[in-house]
């Protein structure tokens, strides 16, 4: 079990719902001091009173990721409640589908902003911390979805999330002068409150086309994080791992029914 983040003070952005909800659960069952930064507060504070009832300890910042400002301010909020920043999740994304024709370049901008422009200012905040510190951990939520894969109407997404994998392996050499490591997570298909409403014909499509037959947990992320974020991976960085229960694998349909 990786204990070593007992303590640590971890900020998980997007930590409202979704993946984020469930890495910031999964950080404070080991014990991280989590703040949750988010854009709406109903869904930040019950994401807050859910980790404090079950031991937790959380806090919650009103944040747009992608102002720099707004990201300076959840530094030193999460400074001020819980004495440091030393785990940094960079998680905070959107993911709206929209083909290439249809789409503004205002569209293609909120995506990059929100999902790319966000991980390197979060990350630049935080380095005065780590340095401060003489050790940090950066955790960013990417994707097989541009990476590895694709989908229609989500060029920017994929875009956006091939980026964040370009800017790690950079970030990776800056940040080990402070004794920094960022690595990457990227998950296939994660089951969470978007999915919910789509219908249970479209989940059992959806994992009909996994070798593990099933979509993954939220969990399933925030251990992969955990194990970044812990002092057991810390001669890790510039690195990603996929956790997609196979997904990426299958070269044809025929070879999952082979399975």
């Amino acid at each position: 079990m990786l204990t070593s983040i007992a303590g640590k003070s971890t900020i998980v952005t997007g930590g409202s719902k979704g993946i984020g909800k469930g890495i910031a659960r999964v950080f404070a069952a080991q014990g991280a001091k989590i703040m949750i930064a988010a854009r709406g507060e109903e869904a930040a504070r019950a994401a807050v009173a859910e980790i404090e009832a079950a031991g937790g300890t959380a806090a919650y910042h009103l944040c747009d990721v992608a102002d720099w400002d707004d990201v300076q301010g959840l530094v030193a909020a999460t400074k001020a409640a819980f004495g440091s920043v030393d785990i940094l999740c960079a998680n905070a994304g959107i993911f709206p589908q929209k083909k290439m024709i249809e789409m503004a370049p205002e569209d293609w901008d909120q995506v990059m902003s929100t999902n790319l422009k966000s991980t390197f200012l979060c990350v630049k905040a935080c380095i005065p911390e780590f340095e401060a510190a003489g050790k940090g951990r950066v955790v960013v939520t990417s994707s097989i979805t541009g990476p590895v894969t694709g989908f229609p109407g989500w060029s920017h997404y994929g875009a956006s999330k091939a980026g964040q994998l370009g800017f790690l392996k950079t970030a990776a050499m800056e940040l080990a002068r402070y004794n920094t490591t960022i690595n990457a997570v990227m998950p296939g298909n994660i089951y969470t409150e978007g999915l919910q409403d789509l219908g249970e014909d479209y989940l059992k499509t959806m994992a009909a086309s996994i070798p593990l037959k099933r979509l993954g947990a939220v969990e399933d992320i925030g251990n992969a994080a955990l194990f970044f974020a812990s002092d057991e991976a810390g001669y890790i960085t510039g690195q990603q791992i996929v956790v997609d229960g196979g997904q990426i694998l299958p070269e044809s349909l025929e070879a999952i029914a082979e399975i």
